[in-house]
């Protein structure tokens, strides 16, 4: 199964959840069980044997991934969770969204000092919440290895910002547009 297959995997709704933008949405990838696998296969093959301790996937979707990472290169699973979620003591980051603030967490002492971790989301757009995955990470004291993502929109310039946070960014395919 090639790239050019994975893609046409992916639905396109049109101004969704507002005009003018193009929602990518992986679910549809994610009940295609060839597809799936591909798709997860690709990441395992990229991260096996680099010596992950976790992979931290961002609330939802990016736990599908995430779950499925981890177990395929012997590594933890930590989840990204948004606020009030998490049973007992949690940490967080604020990030902005356009009409206000949002804040991620996870649990005290889900990451330790110098721990290799991989952020794992479906898709970067302006890199918002991915950027505070790192800051909440490094926080800890966690080596962000890299980010991954199965798509990543280019123009919403989410790559370059957590570049320049110092994170490498992979992703299985790009999509131009919004």
């Amino acid at each position: 199964m090639s790239h050019d297959d994975l893609r046409a995997l992916i639905r396109t709704i049109p101004d969704f959840p507002k005009q003018g933008i193009q929602f990518r949405d992986v679910t549809t990838l994610f009940r295609d069980a060839k597809g799936f696998a591909k798709t997860i296969d690709a990441f395992v093959e990229r991260y096996s044997g680099v010596g992950i301790a976790h992979v931290v996937g961002v609330e939802a979707r990016g736990f599908i991934l995430a779950g499925a990472i981890a177990r395929g290169i012997d590594a933890g699973f930590v989840p990204l969770r948004k606020h009030g979620k998490l049973p007992g003591d949690a940490v967080g980051e604020d990030y902005a969204l356009e009409y206000g603030t949002d804040r991620i967490e996870m649990h005290v002492g889900a990451v330790a000092k110098d721990d290799p971790v991989l952020l794992v989301d479906d898709l970067i757009a302006t890199g918002g919440t991915a950027a505070a995955g790192v800051r909440l990470l490094r926080g800890a004291g966690a080596n962000v290895v890299e980010a991954a993502f199965v798509i990543d929109l280019p123009e919403l310039g989410g790559t370059k910002q957590l570049e320049a946070l110092g994170v490498p960014v992979f992703a299985l395919l790009g999509f131009a547009g919004h």
